[in-house]
């Protein structure tokens, strides 16, 4: 199994980090607008549309405010297990890091979403960059 790891330094407070990742319907929004150019709820799941055209459907595992970490899951004719956690974390007074940790089946597609986290993480710095200044 694959498993790819970011760890994602933010200008911002972790705080303010951590609002924009539990927010589990604004991906498209608040946490990584351009990227994702649409979210949808249903029930606990989330039918994201990402920018290069492709769907997916995120099943809310779980949403941890103690310890800032958000747990989801997507199956799919195009892999057979993927799991990714989010985890924000103090990062001295004023910055966060986020870490976020994706594992895929088949090996084969681990590539192509490492590229697509590449991009997400860009989209996170920039929309999380002290926009509040």
């Amino acid at each position: 199994m694959a498993s790819i790891h970011k760890d994602i330094p933010l200008d911002a407070h972790p705080d303010e980090a951590w609002s924009a990742v539990r927010d589990f319907g604004a991906v498209h929004t608040r946490l990584a607008p351009g990227f994702v150019t649409d979210t949808k709820l249903d029930g606990d799941a989330r039918i994201v549309t990402f920018a290069n055209g492709s769907v997916a459907r995120e099943q809310m595992v779980d949403c941890d405010d103690a310890r800032r970490r958000l747990v989801y899951a997507i199956s799919n004719e195009r892999v057979s297990h993927y799991s990714a956690s989010v985890q924000v974390f103090s990062d001295g007074e004023t910055r966060s890091r986020m870490v976020w940790i994706v594992d895929v089946l088949p090996n084969e597609i681990a590539p192509y979403i490492d590229a697509q986290m590449e991009l997400g993480a860009l989209a996170v710095q920039k929309a999380l960059r002290r926009s509040a200044a």
